[in-house]
């Protein structure tokens, strides 16, 4: 599996700052937030399955902008995971005919642009030899993480998500782990601001860390734009051992 980094800042502000948005394999994506507008008429028509972490706009704003660019173009709906509960905030916020059509109905509901696939935490999916599953997080609202697992190698990205003992539990069980891309979307100075809106910082992020009983080359994910400097420079201080890197666009991750 190689999977491609479309964005991964908490902001926007610049050719390099988009949000949380990961191209799979060409036809999977993993979240869809502003990074999906950097790829081409072709690449957005060969995306079949978006798995959506959670509901903030960050991770599904392109995904009405997706639909109705290439749903004329598709033989078939493009499929997109995710909780019941996400969905249905989905359904009553985005695709509510209000801030944008439904096309779970458009063309027709028989024959429609988009469907929706439920898959609560521990459920997967199975898509070409390639297995996804949704992972425990613990954020403002109802959120996972993604295990992707090639056969050869996995793959974890938390998603959203502040101190959550469950995830660890399942990740120090996965032998193949090659690579944990992990969200850190506040600087120390904002760890309160962080801890009530279900965030990590670099001080919650070592702790969090010191879960991990498995070796993997780690990444950082979500933060601010304006605060990723210093914010590194502090998971340097805090967390240096693990040796995280900065996720950046463009990355891929082979595995």
């Amino acid at each position: 599996m190689k999977l491609r980094v479309l964005g991964c800042s908490g902001g926007i502000g610049g050719r390099h700052l988009r949000t949380t948005s990961f191209l799979v394999d060409g036809d999977i994506l993993i979240d869809a937030g502003t990074g999906v507008g950097d790829l081409t008429l072709a690449e957005l028509s060969q995306v079949d399955h978006i798995f959506i972490t959670h509901s903030h706009l960050d991770h599904v704003t392109s995904i009405p902008f997706l639909v109705d660019t290439v749903g004329g173009m598709r033989d078939k709906p493009l499929l997109v995971h995710a909780s019941r509960a996400t969905i249905e905030i989905m359904k009553n916020h985005l695709f509510n005919w209000a801030i944008w059509p439904d096309f779970t109905e458009i063309p027709s509901p028989e024959a429609p642009f988009l469907r929706y696939e439920e898959l609560e935490v521990g459920g997967s999916r199975e898509i070409g030899g390639r297995k996804i599953t949704a992972l425990p997080a613990r954020h403002t609202v109802p959120a996972v993480g993604y295990h992707l697992d090639s056969g050869a190698a996995s793959l974890v990205f938390t998603g959203d998500t502040g101190p959550n003992d469950a995830l660890w539990k399942i990740v120090n069980r996965i032998a193949n782990l090659k690579f944990l891309i992990i969200e850190t979307a506040f600087s120390n100075k904002e760890q309160k601001l962080a801890e009530v809106s279900r965030h990590l910082c670099p001080n919650t992020l070592a702790d969090e860390l010191k879960k991990l009983e498995r070796s993997a080359e780690i990444y950082i994910t979500h933060m601010k734009p304006g605060e990723i400097e210093p914010t590194m420079l502090e998971i340097e201080e805090c967390a240096g051992s693990f040796r995280p890197r900065m996720l950046q666009n463009n990355l891929v991750l082979e595995f």
